[in-house]
Protein backbone atom coordinates (compact mmCIF):
# COMPACT_ATOMS: atom_id res chain seq x y z
CA UNK A 1 0.00 0.00 0.00
CA UNK A 2 2.75 2.41 1.19
CA UNK A 3 4.68 1.23 -2.24
CA UNK A 4 1.78 2.15 -4.30
CA UNK A 5 1.34 5.83 -2.75
CA UNK A 6 5.04 6.68 -3.61
CA UNK A 7 4.76 5.41 -6.71
CA UNK A 8 1.43 7.26 -7.55
CA UNK A 9 2.68 10.71 -6.09
CA UNK A 10 5.86 10.15 -8.10
CA UNK A 11 4.23 9.61 -11.14
CA UNK A 12 2.29 12.34 -10.48
CA UNK A 13 5.35 14.94 -10.18
CA UNK A 14 6.69 13.69 -13.37
CA UNK A 15 3.47 14.93 -15.08
CA UNK A 16 3.57 17.97 -13.50
CA UNK A 17 7.06 18.64 -14.07
CA UNK A 18 6.32 17.69 -18.03
CA UNK A 19 3.47 19.63 -18.06
CA UNK A 20 5.29 22.68 -16.32
CA UNK A 21 8.26 22.63 -19.27
CA UNK A 22 5.72 22.60 -21.66
CA UNK A 23 4.52 26.09 -20.39
CA UNK A 24 8.20 27.49 -21.07
CA UNK A 25 8.57 27.71 -24.46
CA UNK A 26 5.88 30.27 -25.08
CA UNK A 27 7.18 32.14 -28.28
CA UNK A 28 7.67 35.96 -27.26
CA UNK A 29 6.25 38.66 -29.59
CA UNK A 30 9.61 40.99 -30.87
CA UNK A 31 8.52 44.99 -30.98
CA UNK A 32 9.21 44.79 -34.40
CA UNK A 33 6.17 42.00 -35.06
CA UNK A 34 3.61 44.09 -32.87
CA UNK A 35 3.10 46.20 -35.68
CA UNK A 36 1.21 43.32 -36.89
CA UNK A 37 -0.88 43.03 -34.30
CA UNK A 38 -2.17 46.33 -34.10
CA UNK A 39 -3.55 46.26 -37.75
CA UNK A 40 -7.21 47.23 -37.98
CA UNK A 41 -8.11 43.67 -39.86
CA UNK A 42 -6.77 41.75 -36.40
CA UNK A 43 -9.92 43.32 -34.26
CA UNK A 44 -12.98 41.86 -33.18
CA UNK A 45 -15.17 44.57 -33.84
CA UNK A 46 -14.76 45.28 -38.02
CA UNK A 47 -17.11 48.75 -37.55
CA UNK A 48 -16.73 50.84 -34.14
CA UNK A 49 -20.21 52.70 -35.63
CA UNK A 50 -21.87 48.72 -35.66
CA UNK A 51 -20.63 47.43 -32.54
CA UNK A 52 -22.29 51.13 -30.64
CA UNK A 53 -25.76 50.10 -32.35
CA UNK A 54 -25.29 46.36 -31.21
CA UNK A 55 -24.74 47.86 -27.88
CA UNK A 56 -27.18 50.29 -27.96
CA UNK A 57 -29.76 48.11 -28.99
CA UNK A 58 -28.71 45.37 -26.32
CA UNK A 59 -28.96 48.00 -23.73
CA UNK A 60 -33.25 48.89 -24.88
CA UNK A 61 -33.74 45.75 -25.01
CA UNK A 62 -32.55 44.48 -21.53
CA UNK A 63 -34.20 47.86 -19.99
CA UNK A 64 -30.84 47.95 -17.79
CA UNK A 65 -28.13 50.79 -17.48
CA UNK A 66 -24.23 50.73 -17.42
CA UNK A 67 -22.19 47.67 -18.22
CA UNK A 68 -21.76 49.28 -21.42
CA UNK A 69 -22.11 52.99 -20.78
CA UNK A 70 -25.53 52.85 -22.16
CA UNK A 71 -28.26 54.78 -20.57
CA UNK A 72 -31.20 53.11 -19.19
CA UNK A 73 -34.79 52.86 -20.67
CA UNK A 74 -36.67 50.35 -22.76
CA UNK A 75 -37.92 52.34 -25.61
CA UNK A 76 -34.56 52.60 -27.25
CA UNK A 77 -34.68 56.27 -27.10
CA UNK A 78 -31.57 57.20 -24.30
Amino acid sequence: MKTTLIRAASLLGIATLTLLTGCSNLPSVNPWEKGNLAKPMMTFEADPLEQQFVQHTYGSKENSSGGYGVGGGGCGCN
